[in-house]
This record gives structure tokens, sequence and C-alpha cells, in this order.
């Protein structure tokens, strides 16, 4: 696989931030509040192709054809073939590059930056050093390599502004735009969208100040939620069972500090009882479709123990989603943000990706918080049942033509088990070895492993540099039979400093816990 490299030099670019007013957003301006006043380097750059010996961090060993010839504006006739860029170096981008891999209508795949295990199975070239927070240096590359459709994987890059510089050159971009980003961006925008629009959520409130914070919990009781506003790497969410914990979360967040400016407001809301799923749909601006269902754990241990994570496992279809209570969701929720994001001046393209809680008391979905992109590990199980051309798919998304288009879906189901560095989602240790990962994926021909904090060390041996590492996913007839082949291809991996829930799928399907 060929490991490419990008030099960039330039000039400096400051964020600026939003300013709500009578509108919750103004269309003009770019949502910037929770990143801060980063500086980040633009201009001129050299692309060059690095010999193997260069590129100790990706697998250099295989090829892939790409031909430069494919002109940009392709993108805008399906049937042509279209080179695509891929944004980010997760396990969600590694299903993302595994699925578009599959597509006839792909030409070739970069990944920027990518991984280990993203080059070395072929699934994508990787573009170890270019900067996807440099809108200058990507634009540039989407133009010297041909790109047709850039796929935006991570929420840094979207709540940045990436899609926004895209699109302004003409380049299908899948992703919303820095202000549609904020339905994530800032779980205060989130709330005050569902106040405006009748979408159901939990009910809350939104405090910069502690001691008000804390009256407010006194008020309401214990337990009860507190929320870091902006973006936290997905541990800035504190289900606190006591008020102690909750006067603990809000000290952390607005007096120390732990979060940064993501946490510089908290959003304090009501403890909903229920069983937790995860709904996705693809936009256009104004139509929407829905993808399959799933389901996270969130929860680092067994059981839902523990503190909050990225995400432990996930399992698709959700039985929790009946498709009755997936048109509620659609009508209730989905439909009335993409209604209510166009009203406010900012269509939505990309995709919804909708954290539920269908609540023990009512039966009925309610909104917990927006992501603006695939979840991970959820993309992994949706990449590996989804049967319908990716490129075609996303570029009518991109193009606001999805009105009528259906998806199709391989029967039966899939599921994830996350493999973590010990520690997570605590402090970890980096370069532990992982051995026999090929032998994982010999268990059965529907295993993949797809990887996220994966890196080589000087002798080739695939080492940890993350917190969530792999994700060991299986298609199975039923759910059943998915989770007996993850678990048999996790227990092939040699891994001593990882570790791993033994009991995804718990809540579908009879106890059994692998040793």
């Amino acid at each position: 696989m060929a490991c490419m490299s990008v030099a960039a030099c330039g000039v400096k670019f400051v964020r600026i931030s939003q300013d709500h007013s009578s509108k919750l957003f103004s269309p003009n301006k770019q949502l910037r509040s929770n990143l801060g006043s980063t500086n980040f380097s633009w201009g001129c750059f050299n692309l060059r192709l690095r010999p193997p010996s260069s590129c100790p961090r990706f697998d250099t060993y295989k090829s892939l054809a790409v031909f430069s010839s494919v002109p940009v504006d392709n993108a805008a006739n399906p049937k042509e073939r279209v080179v695509v860029l891929v944004i980010g170096g997760g396990g969600r981008e590694h299903a993302l590059c595994h699925a578009l891999r599959r597509s006839p209508t792909c030409d070739a795949i970069f990944c920027a930056p990518g991984n280990a295990g993203i080059s070395s199975s072929g699934d994508a070239t990787c573009i170890s050093d270019l900067d996807v927070l440099d809108s200058s240096a990507v634009i540039a590359f989407c133009r010297k390599w041909g790109v047709g459709l850039v796929v935006i994987g991570p929420e840094a890059p979207l709540v940045a502004g990436l899609a926004n510089e895209l699109v302004e050159e003409g380049i299908p971009t899948f992703g919303p735009s820095s202000e549609a980003a904020a339905l994530e961006g800032s779980k205060n925008f989130m709330k005050s969208l569902c106040d405006k629009y009748g979408i159901p959520t939990a009910k809350y409130q939104a405090f910069t100040d502690p001691s008000a914070a804390k009256e407010y919990i006194k008020q309401e009781g214990a337990p009860i939620v507190v929320k870091a506003d902006g973006l936290a790497a997905g541990k800035g969410v504190i289900v606190a069972m006591t008020l102690e914990q909750a006067y603990e979360a809000v000290d952390s967040m607005l007096v120390d500090n732990v979060f940064g400016s993501a946490g510089s407001r908290v959003v304090v809301e009501e403890y909903l009882e229920g069983e937790e799923a995860s709904f996705f749909a693809l936009v256009d601006g104004e139509h929407a479709i829905p993808l399959e269902s799933a389901q996270d754990h969130k929860r680092v241990g067994d059981g839902d123990t523990g503190p909050n994570t990225g995400g432990m496992g996930a399992y698709s279809p959700a039985p929790v989603l009946t498709k009755e209570l997936q048109s509620v969701v659609m009508e209730s929720i989905i439909l009335p943000t993409v209604k209510g994001m166009a009203e406010e001046g900012c269509k939505f393209v990309g995709v919804l990706y909708a954290g539920l809680m269908i609540e023990k008391k009512s039966g009925l979905p309610k909104l917990i918080e927006y992501n603006v992109r695939f979840g991970d590990p959820e993309c992994q199980v949706l990449m590996v049942r989804l049967e319908s051309d990716l490129v075609e798919i996303l570029l009518a998304a991109c193009h606001g033509k999805l009105d009528g288009v259906s998806l199709d879906w391989s029967p039966g189901s899939a599921m994830v088990v996350v493999m973590a560095s010990k520690g997570y989602p605590g402090s970890y240790q980096k370069g532990t070895i992982i051995h026999k990962l090929e032998e994982a994926e010999q268990v059965a021909p529907s295993v993949k492993v797809f990887h996220a904090g994966t890196a080589f060390d000087a002798d080739g041996n695939f080492i940890a540099i993350g917190g969530r590492v792999l994700g060991v996913t299986a298609k199975g007839e039923n759910l059943e039979e998915a989770r007996d082949r993850a678990y048999q291809a996790v227990e092939q991996i040699s891994w001593p400093g990882g570790f791993y829930r033994r009991d995804i799928g718990w809540r579908a399907l009879p106890q059994k816990q692998y040793s």
C-alpha cells in the first residue's frame, strides 16, 4: 500500500465565535465557540510519494491504482467512477473505506490520516500527514488527485468548517456545514432547537455559573445528568446518581475546566430511565431516509457499569427499535429537525445520528443527543450490512436527490466488540503489541477487524496507540450467531495490554459471557 505524505506551509487562520440571535444561528457565521481561537496553518504544499522505508506508521507493501484524470465535477453523474477522500483515522473511517471499496462507482479511495489497519488491509491509500484541519491543503489535494467525493468522518473537522470550504470550491462533500454541526458541537444549541420545534427531549437548563447549576440540581434531585456543552471526546457526560456526584461534575467543568472551553457551559438535564438506542438517517437538506437501527454500549464495564466511553460495542438491528418506533422517530424527531434546520437558514447535509432513550414509563423515544456523523462503533455494523452502492447514496445526498432512494441491507444481524487499551477511558499505556489479527479474521468469512488506534513498531508489529483500538465485527443469520463469531474472533487475538466487554448484546440475547 502506498503511503503518501503532504508537506504544508502557509499563513494562519483564526477561528471566529458563534453569536446566536433571534434565529438559533446566523447562517453567515461559522460555529467556533467550543473549539476556542486555535490557529491552523494554511497555504501551499508539495505532494510526494514516500518510499516504503520512510513511512514507519503505515504498511506500504501493497499498492492502489489512482487515476488523477478524474475531474471533480464527474461526481454530478453517479454513473461515473469517482475518486473518494475519507477524512479521519478511526474505526468508523476504516468501516467507511471498507464499504466504499465495495462500490462499483468508486475508482480509488484515499484516507487522511488513516491508520495502520486501513493501509495494510488495502481498503484505502492513507495520507498520513495531510492536515485535515487545513482546508486549503485538503482542497489542493482534491484538485490534484481529481477527488469527486469527500466523506468527513470525525466531528472536529466538521465543526471547524471543512465542509463549508469544500462545498464553496464545488467539491461534493458528505458532511454538514459548521453551522449545522452545532447540533453536536453545542448541546445547548441542540436543546434550543428541540424547544423551538417541539422535538421530544429531556427537561433541562443550561448554566455558566456553578452556584446556579448546583441550586437547580438541588431542586431537581438525583439521579441527574450533567453535560459539557461542547465537544469532549465522548467523556463530557456525567450520570450522577447522587447530589454530591452532580456537584463534583459541575465543579470539574465550570471551576476546574477539565474540558477547557467545551465545558465553559454545562447542560443539566433530567435522568431518563429506559433503553438506549441509536438511530441514523441520511439527509440531503430537505429529505431524510433512515438507515438500519443499531444499539451501542456506552459504559466501560459488563452490565453497563463504570464510566461512559465512546462505545464498547454495538449490534444491528436493535430489537428495541421496532418498525413502529422507527416511524415515530422519523416523524417526531428526524423530520422536524431537518425542517427546523432549513427554517433556521442552514440546511443539514450528512448523517444525523440520534442518541435515543426509549422511555420506560411511556415506551416512546426521546432525543438524548445528536451526533452529526456516523457513530463509532455503530458505523462498523451498519457498513458490513449495507449492500447498496455507498458512493451513489452519498453523492445523492450531496446533490439533494435522496427523495425516493431506498437502501438494501443484508439479512440477519451484525455485532462489533471493541477492544480497548487497559485503563481506558482513563490513562492507558501506548505501544503495547497486538498479535494474531489475521487468525481472528479467519474465524469466518463474515469477520472483519476494523482498526482505530493502531500503528506499526520498528519490527512491523501492530501496536496500540489509542484508547479504543480494534472493532472486531461479524455477521450472522441472527444476533446470536453474529455474537458467537465476533467473540470467537476476539479470543483469537493476542493482546495482553487490551480488554473488552464480555456481554455485548446482553439486552437482546440470553445472558452469556465470554472469558
